[in-house]
């Protein structure tokens, strides 16, 4: 399949960053961040940027690493480790900017997504600006990412593996109660047989095809159904 974005420039807070931008192909269509893994802006990230467009969102996935991408796991955990904290809130406020000020975005809040480390940044991104509208959060994990919840403003949607020695059961059932003690609306769905990672379909490993099937019906229309009744 031929690419649909493209790598833009946007700034946040005053600095400029890149991402990948993939328009709605209908035109125009609700704004959608998508958050990287571990491993960077890698092809499988864009490929998600790009079936967001088909299905007509318009999508953008910063790039958190500014340029470095790896395929080794200690060079990727390693990055994950380094990840500065304070520059990752400035990226995510300046793709709320570049996606709101879109004429290809509709409304005005957004979704935002991510896996991994991603998933992490996904409902930290949703506790610092209030201009997101919907969260989805695929098993994240980043030890030094603390969501203040108490902030979060925006319903979530949470994508875990049944076999995940980062976001395991005990780790989940954390997260589902802290979000029910401030009372925050959340779903979260474990699917058995599944392994972290399990969405990445580069990861033939990990990858499972149902399961991932359902998390993209499910989002999809989680995204639309929340960021239609926020625009």
């Amino acid at each position: 399949m031929a690419m649909i974005g493209t790598m833009v420039e946007f700034s946040g807070n005053g600095k400029p960053y890149s991402g990948y931008l993939a328009p709605s192909v209908s035109g125009a269509g609700p704004g959608v961040i998508v958050i990287q893994e571990w491993w960077g802006l890698v092809g499988h990230i864009k490929d998600v940027v790009d079936r967001f467009a088909q299905a007509g969102f318009t999508a953008l996935a910063p790039d958190f690493y500014h340029g470095a991408t790896t395929t080794e796991p200690d060079v990727a955990g390693s990055l994950m480790m380094a990840l500065d904290i304070a520059n990752a809130a400035k990226v995510i406020h300046g793709a709320v900017d570049a996606l709101l000020s879109s004429p290809a975005t509709e409304g005005d809040k957004i979704g935002v997504v991510g896996f991994c480390m991603g998933g992490q940044l996904s409902m930290y991104a949703a506790c610092i600006d209030d201009r997101i509208g919907a969260c989805v959060n695929f098993y994240g994990i980043h030890p030094n990412v603390k969501p203040d919840f108490t902030r979060l403003m925006a319903p979530m949607l949470g994508f875990f593996a049944e076999s995940d020695d980062y976001a395991s059961a005990e780790v989940v059932s954390g997260l589902d109660q802290e979000l029910s003690r401030h009372g925050k609306p959340h779903e979260f769905m474990t699917f058995p047989g599944t392994s972290h990672a399990f969405f990445n379909s580069d990861r033939p490993a990990v990858f499972d095809a149902d399961a991932s099937e359902h998390c993209w019906q499910k989002m999809t229309s989680f995204f639309r159904g929340s960021l239609a009744e926020s625009g």
